[in-house]
């Protein structure tokens, strides 16, 4: 037999080139029963090993080569719990003390966390040290074996070292790949972490390919003249006792008052907000509250739910939006609690679908906050309240997709290299980890330090730490985390509400709009969407005239029918036709009748996969929510083929026939992936509703507010706000002498018109801005030079910015066009000489003509990126209407069928991976926007065309059906005579 203590996985960072799965599953191959994992710096990769060790029956040892500031590395092995959490806070203390991706641990820090550890030294580190700091019998020398001189040389002084002081010998492979064939991959990923080509790596690479698990047997023959280093590695395994089933994790506990427990503080918090959500008479609601209750009371899982109501609390007290959503959406608890806003009783979720005995996990209460400084005011308060070792971000592990894959193997291979071997090379390093990056959200809080659990280090943003692990990590370990996610829209709602309190004079209250808006419905039938939250994609548009929304859980169904999973399983065209009486309504079984009667026999959301397990395959909520996760899960298809078996041994016993099997798993496989669960959905709908209902009625304030928070949504500021010019909103531009920081409302003639601000000047830094309003705030300005004098911070690029953008025209008493402004903002940066540096000198007038209509609209998208002004089409329209070109507008008018030809800036290009090739165009004019279908065999002639020109004129037949009208094309030309400015577009995202 034989252990194999030294191996290195992908998580070592370009160190290793297999996964912590990979090397399992070749040591259950090999039958090594045991098996190391000492990654470099960190045990980022030790979940992942666990649990394929555990399903695999091998011994998994967790430890880590720790960078010494004195020089090389230590290789140390856990022992116990107690020495897993020394090498937890070894590494948390020398990551926390060190510059990122520079640390190293001193001595001291060796000695001060050395219990419970073994180190073994390979005849680089200072055997007497080692021995000083972990004591006799904590030291192994260590040999490997790679067939080359240099390794030799350094076996013969280990042999040396272990008999001068009496250590016992063991036997590694110094395990860098699973298998042989995995050596050139390891090296490419040498080569990324040296920013070096093969060609110019020399000695960095491995010398050869012996880096990989060998059998017992050749293990036996490798070290034939020292069989004790063999025995003593299985010795040494055996000693190795601690695996993460024995963390030792505790959620923190939530503080209560004298002869109460968390389980009676939960119900009694839990109860008071009953009442105001449900009132005292809901008897359905009140049974399914004592259901949740005892079973959180039973999980333990009181403290968690009282934690997050804190959270909730804190925002409310300090004005911060706050919305829960996911499956806690599918909780009365989390409902009464204030955490989630969507009624799970009266839309019929599964609990189940967010806790059950069976599942063995804890749950995740996802936070929608408003993104930016609210959003950290969140993070901030956390840290406060658990400590700075108590509460830290979970990681992102960042892994080599297709583009970053084949960008960092052509730059390691070089030029010339055969396509096939890049492409091998490309295929093999998907997936594998980069680095390790931030998750946007996640937040895992403990009792005591989580640097006892996992280690920590320091985040990129000051003020934040992150553990090591992921956030799938920490479930499968069982360490509960709350996501603190920043969306946008939440910004831009908190903003209008200002903005409507001090310019509408109105308070409005998110919980308590109207529920059915005449308007609201009426903008979302006609699709008229743009800003709308989660309704305002082409596809959104697309689908919204066919759907026609009347009520709340349409808009439910509509956020989630367009996404792949419903797509790909061929949901989206049988709900639509069924919803206008096209097809018959009907059900892939008639057990699943009550299930799907609300969403017309088409199943389109995850609780409803979860119903549909339970009645047609006999699972506990538990099973199915296995089910769930088997299908969605990216790690393993063994699992979710093991979850499939067990799903159609079900569903056979109730007599389902192979075809009718088949449509269930593949509906279940298509959106278990990628649908939403129905109370995710339903939160979205919350805020697609709010936003609707604000834009509707308070445009000019969720204008300003949409501004302000970008970029954000489906399209960019100028598409906004043409929108809203079309929807009869007014708008001012920049002024120095009035425009704030952020965009702001004004009242003009009786009516509120929206007027950009200083954010919206290109290359005007937040400081000079800051500064220019300080100045003004004093005094006004007396003319240009007044300005450049008083706002020191200003540089003469930044004052050319906003003279070329009309920002100065009305500064003094002078009004100017912007060529004026130019003239004397030059003059205002010419050296006058000391004697008259503190005199005000009146302005010269410029002899320069003012600037044209299509000159401001350059000059505007210069230097803002956007214009108030006409539309760049417009300015071609008399050349586009003896084209024959129509507008946008005319387009929606006209039959199905016909010819038609339109033209405009290209704001969105779409090449859905569902949409097998299609490609899709949205064409912006001063009407509004205008569709373009290409079929894959058109694209492909015209692509370079459609990719390489921002205006284009497109001929194709109309197709307009059910309020949807698109252009198939059939021909693509660049747009004659336009192209002076680009408008910002969304493209292939």
């Amino acid at each position: 037999m034989y252990a194999e203590l030294h191996a290195r996985s992908a998580f070592s960072f370009l160190e290793g080139s297999s996964a912590p799965e990979d090397l399992v599953a070749e040591c259950a191959r090999l039958e090594i029963p045991a098996m190391a994992l000492v990654d470099t710096d960190n045990v980022s990769g030790a979940p992942r090993f666990y649990m394929a060790a555990k399903k695999a029956g091998i011994r998994p040892h967790i430890g880590a080569e720790v960078t010494a500031a004195a020089g090389g590395r230590y290789v140390l092995l856990v022992e116990s719990r107690s020495g897993y959490q020394n090498l937890c806070r070894l590494i948390s203390s020398m990551k926390l003390r060190c510059e990122k991706g520079k640390a190293a641990a001193t001595e001291e820090e060796f000695r001060l966390y050395a219990a419970g550890l073994i180190a073994m030294v390979d005849g680089t580190q200072p055997v007497e040290t080692l021995l000083d700091i972990y004591g006799r019998g904590q030291v192994y020398a260590e040999l490997q074996r790679h067939l080359h001189r240099e390794g030799e040389l350094r076996n013969q002084r280990v042999r040396a070292l272990a008999e001068q002081w009496r250590v016992p010998l063991v036997a590694t492979n110094g395990v860098r790949f699973a298998r042989p064939e995995k050596r050139e991959l390891m090296d490419v990923l040498t080569c990324v972490r040296h920013k070096t080509t093969i060609a110019e790596a020399g000695r960095l690479l491995e010398r050869n390919a012996e880096r990989y698990l060998k059998t017992a047997r050749a293990m036996r023959r490798l070290f034939a003249d020292t069989p004790g280093a063999l025995a003593g590695a299985m010795e040494l395994s055996g000693r190795l006792d601690f695996t993460l089933a024995n963390l030792g994790y505790e959620f923190p506990r939530y503080p209560v008052a004298a002869g109460e427990t968390m389980d009676t503080e939960l119900r009694a918090r839990v109860m008071a907000g009953a009442v105001g959500r449900y009132g005292r008479q809901h008897e359905t609601a009140y049974r399914q509250m004592e259901r949740e209750l005892a079973l959180i009371a039973k999980l333990k899982l009181s403290g968690y739910f009282l934690i997050v109501w804190d959270i909730v609390e804190f925002c409310r007290r300090e004005g911060i939006l706050v919305q829960g959503r996911g499956s806690a959406g599918n909780s009365a608890v989390c409902y009464s609690l204030g955490i989630t806003a969507v009624d799970p009783i009266a839309m019929e979720l599964l609990f189940e679908r967010f806790l059950s005995e069976e599942r063995g996990e804890w749950p995740d209460i996802d936070l929608d906050l408003p993104s930016g400084e609210d959003r950290e005011r969140v993070i901030q308060y956390v840290y406060r309240r658990y400590g700075r070792l108590g509460a830290a971000m979970t990681a992102n592990v960042i892994t080599y997709r297709p583009r970053s894959a084949l960008r960092d193997v052509s730059k390691v291979m070089g030029p010339g290299v055969d396509a096939a071997r890049l492409a091998a090379l490309v295929e093999e390093i998907q997936n594998l980890p980069r680095h390790l990056g931030q998750h946007s959200g996640g937040m895992v809080i403990c009792e005591g330090q989580l640097d006892a659990i996992v280690p920590v280090e320091p985040a990129t943003m000051p003020g934040r730490v992150i553990v090591q692990w992921d956030k799938e990590d920490c479930a499968d370990l069982g360490l509960i985390k709350v996501d603190l996610l920043g969306l946008g829209m939440m910004a831009v709602l908190k903003d209008s509400i200002t903005l409507i309190r001090d310019h509408y004079k109105e308070e409005v209250d998110l919980a308590k709009l109207p529920a059915d808006d005449p308007a609201v419905y009426g903008a979302l039938q006609k699709a008229d969407t743009v800003g709308m939250f989660q309704v305002e994609s082409r596809a959104q548009m697309s689908c919204l005239p066919r759907l026609r929304p009347k009520k709340f859980y349409d808009i439910v169904v509509e956020v989630a029918i367009i996404r792949p999973g419903p797509i790909v399983g061929n949901m989206l065209n049988p709900y639509l036709r069924r919803r206008t009486g096209e097809e018959e309504v009907t059900c892939l079984h008639p057990l699943l009748e009550p299930v799907l009667r609300r969403t017309l026999g088409v199943p389109l959301f995850q609780e409803q996969l979860l119903r549909m397990a339970m009645l047609i395959a006999d699972f506990t909520g538990g099973e199915a929510e296995e089910l769930r996760r088997a299908m969605g899960f990216k790690r393993s298809e063994e699992r979710m083929k093991d979850i499939e078996t067990r799903l159609r041994a079900g569903m056979t016993k109730k007599g389902l026939d192979v075809a009718t099997q088949d449509a269930v798993v593949l509906s279940i496989t298509s959106f278990a992936m990628y649908g939403f669960p129905e109370s995710h959905a339903a939160s979205f709908a919350l805020l697609a509703y709010a936003s609707a209902y604000l834009k509707c009625h308070y445009l000019a304030a969720f204008t300003a507010a949409m501004l302000n928070n970008q970029p954000m949504g489906f399209y960019s500021a100028f598409t906004l706000v043409k929108d809203a010019q079309r929807h009869g909103l007014h708008f001012l531009p920049v002024d120095v002498t009035v425009s704030e920081w952020p965009c702001t409302i004004e009242e003009r003639d009786g009516a509120l018109v929206v007027r950009l601000g200083l954010n919206y000047v290109k290359g005007l830094s937040r400081e000079t801005g800051l500064a220019l309003l300080a100045a003004r705030a004093a005094a006004p300005f007396t003319g240009i030079e007044d300005l450049r004098r008083r706002v020191a911070a200003m540089s003469k690029r930044e004052m050319n910015m906003l003279a070329d953008l009309g920002a100065l025209n009305h500064i003094g008493r002078q009004q100017r066009h912007r060529r004026d402004a130019l003239w004397q903002a030059e003059l205002a940066f010419r050296p006058v000489g000391e004697l008259l540096a503190d005199a005000v000198m009146p302005e010269e007038a410029s002899p320069l003509a003012a600037m044209n209509g299509m000159e401001r609209l350059q000059a505007d998208f210069a230097n803002s990126g956007l214009s108030i002004g006409a539309h760049p089409m417009r300015f071609h329209r008399a050349m586009l209407d003896r084209l024959r070109v129509a507008t946008a507008a005319r387009v929606r008018e006209m039959r199905d069928g016909c010819r038609v030809r339109v033209a405009g800036a290209v704001i969105c290009r779409q090449r859905p991976q569902t949409a097998k090739g299609f490609v899709f165009l949205s064409l912006e004019d001063e009407t509004g926007t205008a569709n373009v279908i290409l079929n894959p065999q058109v694209y492909e002639r015209v692509r370079a065309t459609v990719n390489g020109y921002a205006y284009l004129l497109v001929d194709g037949m109309l197709q307009n059906q059910k309020g949807v009208a698109c252009v198939k094309a059939d021909q693509v030309r660049p747009c004659p005579g336009a192209g002076a400015v680009e408008v910002e577009r969304h493209d292939f995202h």
